[in-house]
């Protein structure tokens, strides 16, 4: 049976340039005289064994392992479009992706796929729920924010291995809670983007950055409409220099005003990072 290709381009426009960019060009088939149906579908996943969410050339990602799946249950190829990359040994309490099947929702309730997924998929990634959206709803571009945790071990725990960053040198947590906030007053993260990542702009609106101790551990969270590849754990970084007493709070703040990310501190480990989720309109969900 014959498909047709259809071509979407989504645009950015750059209030402060007065420029629209192009973000992404996708595709996805159509099968002339059937529904195609979208759906997203929401998981969690430990991290450690994979490297990140986006397939990867010669290496283990849990794209990789959720499409294979979906494909052997659906008995057809089927793409994943995520919410965002995460890096490798990053985990996701609720990651969000999003793929396009002949399958009715009756279909996909009658061969009860979120039990089936998860009897093949591995130990380490979990299926929470499967909703069918609007053919327009994205995964990644439909999101009014993501959020994420950043945990700190301040003793050594064997059951936080792979889970936290282990950091027993004194800090000083009054003062990071301090620089913490100054995220809010800040649009532009060039300090902390990855070098060469191939963005239009550096401007996120972050809505909540605090700290909290649970014990003997030290939770960074962090909210806004979206990240740049690395953004929390070079933030991390740099506020634990601040606790390290290595750099002060108005130090802190020509970090970010430079827009250079050599001044910034080093990208703490993917192992304490986790990816909370992102939030959506309900108008996108098919009732």
């Amino acid at each position: 049976m014959s498909r047709e290709i259809v071509f979407v381009l989504l645009y950015f426009y750059d209030y402060h340039n007065g420029f629209y960019y192009c973000l992404q060009e996708y595709s996805y088939m159509l099968t002339p005289g059937r529904a195609n149906y979208r759906y997203f579908i929401d998981l969690s996943f430990n991290g450690t064994a994979y490297h990140g969410w986006q397939v990867q050339p010669n290496a283990i990602s849990v794209q990789q392992m959720l499409a294979e799946a979906l494909a052997t249950l659906l008995k057809e190829d089927t793409e994943l479009t995520g919410s965002g990359r995460t890096d490798t040994g990053v985990h996701a309490l609720n990651y969000t992706a999003h793929f396009q099947t002949l399958n009715s929702p009756e279909q996909i309730n009658e061969m009860d796929l979120v039990y089936k997924l998860n009897r093949i998929l591995p130990h380490d990634i979990a299926i929470q729920q499967i909703r069918q959206v609007k053919p327009d709803a994205h995964a990644r571009f439909s999101a009014l924010s993501r959020s994420y945790d950043y945990i700190i071990c301040r003793k050594k725990d064997p059951f936080m291995v792979n889970r936290a960053w282990l950091m027993e040198r004194p800090l000083d947590y009054d003062t990071m809670q301090e620089v913490s906030q100054k995220l809010l007053q800040y649009e532009d993260f060039e300090s902390f983007s990855r070098s060469n990542t191939q963005v239009n702009n550096y401007l996120c609106n972050v809505t909540s950055a605090s700290w909290r101790q649970e014990g003997h551990l030290w939770i960074f969270n962090i909210e806004a409409n979206r990240f740049l590849r690395n953004m929390v754990r070079a933030i991390v970084g740099t506020i634990a220099d601040v606790g390290l007493k290595k750099i002060s709070p108005s130090q802190f703040d020509a970090i970010v005003e430079s827009k250079n990310r050599s001044n910034a501190g080093y990208s703490v480990p993917g192992c304490g990072l986790y990816f909370l989720g992102a939030e959506y309109e309900d108008g996108i969900f098919v009732k």
